[in-house]
């Protein structure tokens, strides 16, 4: 991959709010690919199922996905290498292996439902088979990942993020009540049934998914790369390049 400088003209534009989505990176991108199918799907039901006694959950989770994040995105910068190099570094082998195939059998099952997902959103649009749409979105999927330059396969998932926004859209068409949305956010509530504690199992899963912790420290370590920056595998500093 050709390296650039990390003192790029775009990055010191004048304008704080360029600058500002200049640096959003690859937490953002985490971040929003944590809104997944399986995570729309488990809040979905939890909302369907239990109301607003869920809420809550939102402000709880979030730091504790944030900090994750950070850890995953510090390992990569220090080391040098993706979550699964840095385990490899450190711990025998088939605690490696172990977590690799763990990693393997949740990304199947995670892509699966993703493509499902948005082939059905197509099928809604369009009144074409949901069957065509898979096999397209995959291959679509697999070129762009292969063929295309970090920095260009980066920012279009940059960009892509700003789709988030039509939740705060839907959530003003809703009408909800939001005296009682509120108090639900703000005030935890417990409910003693099995329905429930597993709903809320599900919010945790789905909100701080496994995979994402190696997509993040990947994604950090192209980061730095496509910055100027030299990696080292045995960490500590990494002088810049011009």
């Amino acid at each position: 991959m050709r390296r650039r400088s990390a003192a790029t003209p775009a990055q010191h534009s004048h304008n704080p709010i360029v600058r500002y989505f200049r640096v959003l990176g690859p937490g953002l991108v985490t971040g929003a690919a944590d809104d997944d199918p399986s995570g729309i799907t488990a809040y979905s039901v939890a909302g369907a199922s239990l109301g607003h006694s869920m809420l809550w959950t939102a402000w709880v989770t979030y730091p504790l996905m944030a900090a994750i994040q950070l850890v995953c995105a510090r390992i990569g910068m220090v080391s040098g290498q993706g979550l699964a190099g840095a385990i490899r570094t450190r711990y025998p082998r088939p605690f490696l292996y172990t977590a690799c195939v763990v990693l393997l059998a949740a990304n199947v099952f995670n892509i699966g439902a993703d493509l499902a997902g948005m082939a059905d959103a197509v099928e809604m649009v369009t009144g074409l088979s949901s069957h065509i749409f898979v096999p397209l979105f995959g291959l679509g999927m697999l070129v762009g990942t292969v063929y295309l330059r970090y920095e260009v396969f980066a920012r279009y998932l940059k960009w892509l993020t700003a789709v988030l926004f039509a939740y705060i859209v839907a959530a003003f068409l809703a009408r909800p009540d939001w005296h009682r949305t509120l108090t639900a956010t703000l005030v935890p509530s417990f409910v003693w049934k099995r329905e429930w504690i597993a709903t809320f199992v599900g919010i945790l899963g789905t909100t701080i998914s496994p995979y994402l912790f190696f997509w993040q420290a990947s994604q950090q370590v192209e980061e730095e790369r496509a910055m100027g920056r030299s990696t080292s595998r045995h960490g500590g500093e990494r002088p810049r390049t011009s």
